[in-house]
């Protein structure tokens, strides 16, 4: 999608249905639509102009959600990790890492894994 702030949203819905696949409760679904719209945001931030904002979702065997996002930028500078959004990236999901790669430009990357801990017992 464009690295736009008015695209957030379809990456917000589609965390949701997936948080929701997988039987996550509803706090869990909220913490990992925040999460993915904080991580999409703050890629946009950094993101080039006319960039291509990249997110792919992965559920693992035991149900976790992983999230690999990715957009090109206009410099080597990944997110700001002493940030407030950052601060709450980190307390929304399990685990979170970014990295910054250097092709024919630069390109940032932010992973995160929210897991299944607050499923919902059928």
């Amino acid at each position: 999608m464009a690295a736009d702030p008015t695209q957030l949203s379809i990456a917000r819905a589609v965390a949701a249905d997936i948080a929701m696949r997988q039987d996550f409760d509803l706090d869990s679904i909220e913490d990992l639509k925040l999460a993915v719209d904080e991580t999409c945001s703050t890629l946009i931030t950094l993101a080039a102009h006319d960039a291509v904002l990249s997110c792919h979702f992965d559920v693992d065997a035991k149900g976790a959600v992983h999230v690999s996002a990715k957009v090109s930028a206009k410099s080597a500078a990944g997110p700001d990790e002493a940030s407030f959004g950052w601060r709450v990236l980190t307390a929304l999901v399990d685990s979170v890492q970014t990295r910054v790669e250097e092709t024919e430009g630069f390109v940032v990357h932010i992973g995160l894994v929210k897991s299944t801990a607050g499923a919902v017992d059928a």
